[in-house]
C-alpha cells in the first residue's frame, strides 16, 4: 500500500515536470528560440507555446522592442589633427531573433565597435569647425552605415544622435575667447546700430519741425500778404468811392473857372510858407488863373477894371481902404496874398475885408461908427 503511494506521487511529480517542459509561455515583445537537440527548431511567438519535454529547449528570450544604448566617449582626431571627444546615443531594435541569436554573437557590442568605428572616418574627413556645426551630417552618415551592416545580424538601427563633442581644453579656451569677442562684436555693432538709428529718428524729427515751421510760417506770410491785399483793396475800394463822391459833388456843383481860380490862389501861399523854399518859382498857369479871376470880377456889377493904375474898390457897404497893385519889387507870395484877398471880396460883397480875409493890418474900432475905416495899430 506504501509503495502504490509513493508510485502514485512520484508519478504525480513527474507529470508536473512534464507540463512544466511543455508549456513555455512568451512575454509580448518577446520571442523564444527553441532548440532541439542543439539545432535551431523553431521562434515561439508571444503567448502559451508547447514544445517537446527534454527533448526541445528554449536558448534564448529576445526583446523584440527597440532598444536605446548609450555609449561612453571615444576619442576622435578630425583632419586638422585635434583630438576630439564624441558621446554616441543609438537606438536600434532586433526585427529577426534567429538572426541575432546565431549570426552576431553579441550584437549589442558589435553595435558598439562599428559605431566608433564609422564615426572615426567620418569625423577624420572634418576639421574641427565641421564637426562642431555639421551633427546632422555625422548622424546621417553614421545611421547608413550602421543600418546596412546591422541588417545581416537581424537588426535595424533607428536613429544615432551624438550627446556631445568635447574639444580639447586649449581649444575650448581659444573658442571661448573667440565667443566672446564675437559677442562683444555684436554687442558693438548693435549698439552702433541703435545709435545710427537714433541719430536717422532725431534728424527725421528735426526735419520734421523745420518742415512744420516752414508750412506754418509760409502760411502766416500767405495770411498777412492776403490780409494785406484786402485791406489795400478795400482801402483803394474807399478812396475810389471817395473821388467818386467828391467828383460827384463837383459835377453836381457845377464850378465856374472862378471858383477855381479862387481855390489855385488859396493853395498858392502855403507852398511859399515852406521852410526849406530857398527858391519859389511861379508857374505860368499862375497867369491864366488871374485871367480867369479878372474875367469873373468884370463880370461882376460895380467893380471897374482898369489897364494901368491901382485899382478902386466900389462902396459895397462899411468903407475899407482899396488895397493898391504892389509893386515889381514885392515878394511873389504878397502879389498872390492880394489876388487872393481881391478875389475873396469879390465872391463875398455884403463883408468887409477884416470879415474875408482877416486882415491883420486893418481892424475896426469897436465903438468907432460903422462907416469909418478902422486905424491900423
Amino acid at each position: 500500500m506504501l509503495a502504490i503511494s509513493i508510485l502514485l506521487a512520484v508519478l504525480f511529480l513527474f507529470v508536473i515536470v512534464v507540463l512544466g517542459k511543455t508549456i513555455r509561455i512568451v512575454p509580448q515583445a518577446r520571442a523564444g528560440v527553441v532548440e532541439r537537440f542543439g539545432k535551431y527548431k523553431d521562434t515561439l511567438a508571444p503567448g502559451l507555446n508547447i514544445v517537446v519535454p527534454f527533448i526541445d529547449k528554449v536558448r534564448y528570450m529576445i526583446d523584440m522592442r527597440e532598444q536605446v544604448v548609450s555609449f561612453p566617449p571615444s576619442s576622435v582626431i578630425t583632419e586638422d589633427n585635434l583630438t576630439v571627444e564624441i558621446d554616441t546615443v543609438i537606438y536600434f531594435q532586433v526585427i529577426d531573433p534567429v538572426a541575432a541569436t546565431y549570426e552576431i554573437a553579441n550584437y549589442i557590442q558589435a553595435v558598439e565597435q562599428i559605431t566608433m568605428t564609422t564615426l572615426r572616418n567620418i569625423v577624420g574627413g572634418m576639421d574641427l569647425e565641421q564637426t562642431l556645426t555639421s551633427r546632422e551630417t555625422i548622424n546621417s552618415g553614421l545611421r547608413g552605415v550602421l543600418d546596412e551592416a546591422t541588417g545581416k545580424w537581424g537588426i535595424r538601427v533607428g536613429r544615432v544622435e551624438i550627446k556631445s563633442i568635447d574639444p580639447p581644453p586649449s581649444i575650448k579656451d581659444t573658442m571661448e575667447k573667440q565667443m566672446r569677442a564675437d559677442r562683444d562684436k555684436r554687442a558693438t555693432i548693435l549698439t552702433a546700430e541703435g545709435e545710427r538709428q537714433s541719430a536717422i529718428l532725431t534728424a527725421e524729427g528735426r526735419k520734421q519741425s523745420a518742415i512744420l515751421t516752414a508750412e506754418g510760417d509760409r502760411e502766416s506770410a500767405i495770411l498777412r500778404a492776403q490780409a494785406d491785399r484786402e485791406s489795400q483793396i478795400l482801402r483803394a475800394q474807399g478812396e475810389g468811392q471817395a473821388i467818386q463822391t467828391v467828383f460827384q459833388a463837383i459835377h453836381d456843383g457845377r464850378p465856374d473857372q472862378s471858383l477855381l481860380a479862387y481855390q489855385y490862389l488859396q493853395m498858392m501861399p502855403k507852398i511859399a510858407e515852406g521852410d526849406a523854399n530857398k527858391v519859389w518859382i511861379v508857374p505860368s498857369e499862375i497867369g491864366k488863373a488871374l485871367e480867369g479871376l479878372g474875367s469873373t470880377m468884370n463880370d461882376l456889377k460895380g467893380i471897374p477894371q482898369e489897364v494901368d493904375g491901382p485899382r478902386t474898390r466900389v462902396d459895397m457897404g462899411p468903407t475899407e481902404p482899396t488895397i493898391p497893385e504892389p509893386s515889381g519889387g514885392g515878394s511873389s507870395s504878397a502879389v498872390v496874398q492880394a489876388a487872393i484877398e481881391e478875389a475873396a471880396l469879390a465872391a463875398n460883397p455884403g463883408k468887409s475885408r477884416a470879415q474875408v480875409v482877416g486882415d491883420p493890418e486893418t481892424e475896426t474900432d469897436p465903438g468907432a461908427d460903422p462907416g469909418t475905416p478902422g486905424t491900423t495899430g
